[in-house]
């Protein structure tokens, strides 16, 4: 072998190893991925997140870590999303505070999820309406039925002016021509001391935050605003058995997402993986257990999904803003 050709040789080992080295033919995933969880460690959001990493980490070949980064109406984990570098090693997930509250309100100058590749959906929590075992009525149209018989006397339980609740019970309150006395809480945990206390007839939310007073027997729910029925609870009827129209879906859900921009190969494997651990009967199984739907949704559907929501409560909340409640 004639040196000139060992010198060729030596050369494109060098740029070969030089090319390797720089990713050039990295097989995704090459390293660990950073998934940022827009809420505090143990909650509903972060129990659920880092189940589905768990059972995606041997379906994509790659390991997760979670950061918690909780605040601002679950906006500040993904803001720092949005600035991150759009290559599948920063990821998140986004809440209905994190797509409507935060776009809405403009918590953080500029923020729109827009600034986001929206993966796909995995759960959805969806809201409902629970009264006191002891209460006049049982079913959902005996409860309407009593609220308009009894215009403001009717107490509901929400979370806030202008929340995700507050919005569904005003709906409520305009489709059927009722008038509740609206009586606002903080969180689940009060609305069940409320309902407990006799301080209000109705709380609103999932069926899972409440799922300690349901299962003692001292609350019924009697009705989700979902469109098939809870499995925890497969006796509470759902919006879409009674005919509500659509936009009367509500509830929390989670939502994964990168930084726009995400390589497509990269996207593809990423939503591929979590489709076979978010559709797997595990996951389901675990589900189950702590009252939430599984919930599969990707590509324009997802988009379309979140668009309509942003449309129809940020028409509510101009309302809101018009009358000066917010």
């Amino acid at each position: 072998m004639t040196k000139k050709l060992i010198s060729i040789l030596l050369v494109l080992c060098v740029v070969a190893t030089g090319l390797f080295a720089g990713g050039g033919n990295e097989v995704y995933p090459s390293k660990d991925i950073e998934f940022t969880v827009g809420a505090g460690a143990g909650g509903g959001s972060d129990t659920t997140c880092r189940k589905i990493l768990q059972l995606t980490e041997p379906i994509l070949g790659g390991t997760f870590y979670v950061t918690n980064r909780p605040g601002a109406s679950d906006c500040v984990g993904p803001n720092i999303l949005m600035t991150a570098k759009p290559d599948g090693y920063s990821l998140g997930n986004l809440t209905y505070g994190a797509v409507v509250t935060g776009e809405y309100q403009q918590i953080m100058k500029g923020y729109t999820t827009d600034n986001l590749d929206l993966l796909c959906m995995i759960t959805r929590e969806a809201d409902s309406f629970t009264i006191s075992s002891d209460a006049p009525y049982k079913t959902w149209d005996e409860f309407i039925q009593y609220a308009k018989d009894h215009p403001g006397q009717v107490r509901v339980g929400d979370q806030g002016i202008g929340s995700r609740v507050y919005l569904l019970v005003t709906k409520v309150e305009q489709y059927y021509g009722v008038q509740f006395n609206k009586i606002s809480y903080t969180s689940s945990a009060p609305q069940r001391e409320a309902l407990l206390n006799g301080e209000v007839d109705c709380i609103v939310s999932s069926l899972g935050d409440f799922a300690p007073i349901i299962q003692s027997g001292d609350a019924i729910g009697i009705l989700e605003f979902s469109e098939v029925r809870n499995p925890t609870y497969p006796d509470v009827p759902t919006a879409k058995e009674i005919g509500l129209p659509d936009e009367f879906i509500s509830g929390s859900f989670i939502i994964i997402a990168g930084p726009k921009g995400l390589p497509e190969d990269v996207k593809t494997k990423l939503v591929d993986s979590f489709r076979q651990a978010a559709t797997s009967q595990e996951f389901a199984d675990w589900a189950a257990t702590v009252g939430i739907t599984p919930s599969w949704m990707e590509g324009d559907e997802l988009l379309e999904y979140c668009n309509q929501l942003k449309e129809n409560d940020f028409a509510a909340l101009d309302v809101l803003k018009e009358q000066g409640l917010i």
